[in-house]
């Protein structure tokens, strides 16, 4: 690898936000609907809990945060288990054409949905095409 192919990778590396806590982060499903008013983004965050996780929306950052308490030890009443115990993390660059003060959010059965309201400037217009 050359000089400048590793200087970029280490730029690019500098953008991502560093986890510091120990643990697994899994990154979290995501679907991303768009509608007139708004985009409603729907995430799985299996194991969460309403106090348990962290939106943030920033200069066009959507960052997504979800810490999942351990499972405990010893418990007897798993018969499988195949979700890993750790925490959720996301980003996303969603732009700046989202009203921040109207995010709305609600979790429900381990899926986040958000309702990312599109400001007036972004929502999209019906022209009315007139004939002569």
């Amino acid at each position: 690898m050359n000089e400048r192919a590793m200087t970029e990778k280490r730029m690019a590396a500098a953008d991502k936000p560093e986890r510091i806590r120990s643990g697994r982060t899994y990154i979290p499903a995501v679907d991303i609907i768009e509608k007139n008013d708004e985009l409603l983004l729907l995430a799985d965050v299996p194991g969460a809990r309403a106090d348990d996780i962290d939106v943030r929306y920033e200069r066009g950052e959507l960052t997504i945060l979800a810490s999942i308490p351990e499972r405990q030890a010893g418990r007897s009443d798993w018969v499988h288990c195949e979700y890993g115990v750790g925490d959720f993390a996301r980003t996303f660059q969603v732009g700046e054409g989202i009203d921040a003060n109207g995010i709305a959010a609600e979790v429900n059965n381990g899926v986040l949905a958000l309702h990312l309201p599109k400001s007036p400037q972004a929502r999209t217009r019906r022209i009315t095409v007139r004939g002569s």
